[in-house]
C-alpha cells in the first residue's frame, strides 16, 4: 500500500467507532516514519476511548477542517504505552510541527493535561 498521499501534509482526518458502529471523524496532526502514522492527542479524549474498545479506524490526508485530499485507508490505531517510543514520537511531532506544537503542549501542561501517542497502522487503500 503506498503511503505517499500522505507525505507533506499536515493534517489526517482519524475516524474512531463508537460502541453502535457510527463513525467520528477528526482533523488532528500527524507524523510519518517508516509507513506508520503516529498523532498525539489529549489521554483522556472520547478518541482515545473509543480506540481501546475498537481499534478499527479509518485515515486519510485532509486540510485542518477534516475535508479529505485522498483516499480513505483502513487501519489500526493503538495507544503506545511504551514511554521511550511516545518520547520519539513526541520529538518527532516537535521537528515537524515547531514551535506551534510547543507553544499548545505548554498551555496543555499549564492546564495539567495528560497527552497519548497513537500509533496508526494502515491496510489496504479503499475509496468511500
Amino acid at each position: 500500500m503506498s503511503t505517499e498521499q500522505f507525505e507533506r501534509q499536515q493534517y489526517i482526518n482519524l475516524e474512531t467507532f463508537k460502541k453502535n458502529g457510527q463513525g467520528v471523524k477528526t482533523p488532528v496532526w500527524f507524523v510519518m516514519e517508516n509507513g506508520v502514522l503516529y498523532t498525539r492527542t489529549l489521554a483522556n479524549s472520547w478518541k482515545v476511548k473509543r480506540l481501546n474498545r475498537n481499534p478499527q479506524i479509518k485515515v486519510v490526508p485532509c486540510d485542518a477542517r477534516g475535508n479529505p485530499l485522498g483516499t480513505w485507508v483502513d487501519g489500526r490505531a493503538y495507544e503506545i504505552t511504551d514511554p521511550a517510543e511516545a518520547g520519539h514520537v513526541d520529538g518527532l511531532m516537535t521537528k515537524k510541527y515547531g514551535l506551534l506544537k510547543r507553544a499548545i503542549e505548554w498551555i496543555g501542561k499549564m492546564r495539567q493535561q495528560q497527552r497519548a501517542a497513537i500509533r496508526i497502522e494502515m491496510e489496504t487503500a479503499k475509496e468511500y
